[in-house]
């Protein structure tokens, strides 16, 4: 999990307006972050089959976020992908 502090720094560079903490930039650059801890974890413990699930679920639900941005607004479809440093499929 992501310590709180963490949090608010990603919420802070990707919130769209003030009160802006759950919209799908958001949530996509909070799971890239846990997604980036738990490959780092899995170096380590290549045998730790659990979290290995656990990112295959955070990795597609990302690509769904990023799916439905890229959709409705290519602009910050783009900006998002370059600030989280993924590749574009635009």
């Amino acid at each position: 999990m992501l310590k709180s502090k963490e949090k608010e720094k990603i919420i802070e560079k990707f919130k769209v307006n003030e009160k802006d903490t759950g919209s799908s930039a958001v949530q996509a650059a909070l799971l890239t972050e846990e997604i980036k801890r738990l490959t780092e974890h899995l170096k380590i413990h290549r045998k730790d089959k659990h979290s290995r699930r656990g990112l295959l679920q955070m990795v597609s639900k990302r690509k769904k976020l990023l799916d439905y941005i890229s959709k409705s607004n290519h602009a910050a479809y783009a900006d998002v992908t370059k600030k989280l440093g993924l590749k574009s499929k635009i």
